[in-house]
C-alpha cells in the first residue's frame, strides 16, 4: 500500500506506516509535502561544481573534434579557477564527448523496396 493511500484510509501516521511498511517520520514527511501542494516524490535536481564550466568544455571538445584529453581539460579549467576535482572534470569530457558523437552518428534506416522497382 502506498504511504498517502494509507494515510488517507487511517489518518493516523502511525497505522499508515504499519500498512505502508515504513517508519512513521517518512509518512509525515510526505504528507506534509503534499499538504504545502509539493510533488512529494520529484526528485530534486542538484547543481554540479562543474556547470559554470560546460559551455567551456563544450568548445573545447568541439574546437578538438572530440580530440582533448580530460587531463588537459582539467589542467585549463583549474588555470581558470575551477576547483572541483579531475574526476569531475573527467565526467563531464566524457559527457560532451558522448553528445558530440550521437550528433555525429549515421542514422540507418531500413532498406524498404517498393514493388515493381526491385
Amino acid at each position: 500500500m502506498e504511504i498517502l493511500e494509507a494515510y488517507d484510509l487511517t489518518e493516523c501516521a502511525h497505522s499508515a506506516a504499519q500498512l505502508a511498511g515504513c517508519d512513521e517520520k517518512t509518512v509525515t514527511y510526505y504528507v506534509a509535502k503534499r499538504d504545502r501542494d509539493e510533488a512529494p516524490f520529484a526528485p530534486v535536481e542538484r547543481s554540479s561544481i562543474i556547470d559554470p564550466w560546460l559551455a567551456k568544455i563544450e568548445e573545447w571538445v568541439d574546437h578538438s573534434g572530440g580530440k582533448i584529453r580530460a587531463d588537459v581539460a582539467h589542467r585549463r579549467l583549474v588555470d581558470m579557477g575551477f576547483v572541483g576535482s579531475k574526476r569531475t572534470t573527467r565526467r563531464a569530457v566524457a559527457h560532451v564527448k558522448k553528445q558530440l558523437r550521437a550528433g555525429r552518428r549515421r542514422a540507418y534506416r531500413p532498406w524498404i523496396p517498393e514493388p515493381g522497382m526491385w
